[in-house]
């Protein structure tokens, strides 16, 4: 039951009633609500400035998340870069100067992309910087392990080569060491051991008795197996590619044919003294793109150091020649 009120009326010196009008009272009623919902939206107001929402929380862990996950993906993509960095490294001062190549410059490696923005989509927010810094990084990481990619694939068909290369050079000694009775002339100067007449010797004479096997000295592919050579008798010769031939003279027979195929080492014939030759042994020659070169460079492939070296004294004798 809502209190009555009263007012003391001095000219009837009675109490009188309060009676509040209907107008007032609907008035101080809005202006109750007004000021209610005023202090309400204050109130949400402040506290929105100072505390959190549940989904504000959640959003919050959220952005922590994935600054985190960006960070830890910079770190991952740091290191990936500092692996191909390795790679580059080694590509450019080992595998690439071995094969003769030219090395990848470093703004070929790092180049950026240029024309249209490629992070356009990610401006405005909030993070757009970290989100467009990592994008560029992994995209220049993408590009130059692409590089790389494409610089190995060049290797890969340069080592090939390089291999067919070295298995065409005529590498080895043509005869065993333990079927050779001794190296009975190098190249150069020697008496001729018909005019005895001082003359230039194109190859190297290896004494061994007749029927001592001879051996293919690189990949190639025989030209020539026949006697129709003055002076050569019975002789080989292997085009080994690359602009190198090798040939073997006064063969007592042969092994193989003209057209045929020949790996290092395949027995390819037998020593003899056929030709113009004064005795048993095989007389072996070396053309570089059309020239006789010395074979004494090349026998790396089966002698020892000191081997080589006790081949090249003997060679260098100025002695007379076999044939």
């Amino acid at each position: 039951m809502s209190k009555v009120k009263y007012y003391y009326d001095p000219e009837t010196l009675s109490y009188r009633k309060i009676e509040r009008k209907k107008g007032k009272t609907i008035k101080f009623g809005f202006i109750f609500l007004l000021a209610s919902a005023l202090f309400g939206f204050l109130f949400v107001f402040i506290a929105s400035q100072y505390i959190e929402s549940p989904r504000e929380r959640a959003l919050k862990r959220e952005l922590s998340n994935m600054e985190l996950q960006y960070e830890l993906l910079n770190k991952r993509v740091n290191n990936a870069f500092a692996a191909l960095e390795s790679v580059e490294e080694r590509d450019n001062s080992i595998y690439r100067l071995y094969f003769e190549a030219n090395p990848i410059p470093e703004e070929q490696r790092r180049a950026g992309f240029g024309g249209v923005n490629r992070y356009k989509k990610y401006e405005g927010y909030d993070n757009s910087k970290l989100i467009i810094e990592s994008n560029k990084r992994i995209d220049l990481l993408q590009k130059a392990i692409v590089v790389q990619s494409r610089s190995l694939d060049e290797i890969a068909v340069l080592a090939e080569d390089k291999e067919k290369f070295l298995a065409s050079i005529p590498a080895i000694q043509p005869v065993r060491n333990k079927d050779l009775k001794h190296m009975a002339s190098g190249y150069g100067y020697r008496t001729d051991p018909f005019t005895k007449v001082r003359k230039f010797h194109f190859g190297m004479d290896f004494t061994a008795p007749r029927g001592t096997p001879i051996y293919a000295t690189g990949d190639g592919v025989v030209k020539r197996a026949d006697a129709n050579s003055s002076g050569y008798g019975k002789h080989i010769r292997i085009d080994h590619g690359y602009g190198y031939v090798s040939l073997y003279a006064h063969l007592y027979q042969y092994k193989v044919r003209a057209n045929q195929k020949v790996k290092r080492g395949d027995l390819i014939g037998y020593v003899g003294s056929t030709g113009r030759s004064e005795a048993p042994h095989l007389h072996y020659e070396v053309f570089k793109d059309g020239e006789r070169i010395n074979p004494i460079n090349f026998y790396y492939g089966n002698l020892s150091a000191e081997e080589y070296a006790r081949l090249l004294e003997k060679a260098s004798l100025e002695n007379q020649s076999l044939d």
